[in-house]
């Protein structure tokens, strides 16, 4: 699916923590949607949506400092592996339920982060360079 304009300028114009809420946005559409396809037993629309929301989830993994808010920056890496896991098992499986509870998992971060505050440059460890 190609980006619309106003998408992309939102992408280009957004601050670290933006980037995170429009990913997390992203992450949450890819896995319902491998869900739809899972419930229609389209084979390779599931596994196309898994493996956006897994690049998703590497893409915000690799973006945590570490060097900054190192406990809580390892507690989110471990969550974004433990999930990265479950797509996997989903996908191998064909099973919901591991992406129901992934689903779940990123709602909860998504409104985590939607509910924050703009901080200031100095406090964005966690949500990217």
């Amino acid at each position: 699916m190609a980006m619309n304009v106003y998408d992309e300028n939102r992408i280009l114009s957004a601050t670290p923590v933006e980037l995170v809420r429009i990913l997390y946005a992203a992450a949450v559409r890819e896995v319902d949607s491998a869900r739809e396809h899972l419930r229609g037993g389209n084979i390779a629309g599931r596994s196309r949506e898994i493996t956006k929301a897994q690049m998703i989830l590497l893409e915000l993994a690799g973006s945590i400092d570490r060097g900054q808010g190192a406990e809580i920056a390892g507690r989110l890496v471990a969550l974004y592996d433990y999930m990265l896991g479950r797509l996997t098992e989903a996908n191998i499986q064909q099973e919901d339920r591991p992406l129901a509870e992934v689903s779940r998992l990123l709602m909860t971060l998504q409104e985590g982060w939607s509910q924050r505050p703009m901080v200031e440059e100095g406090e964005l460890a966690i949500a990217g360079r």
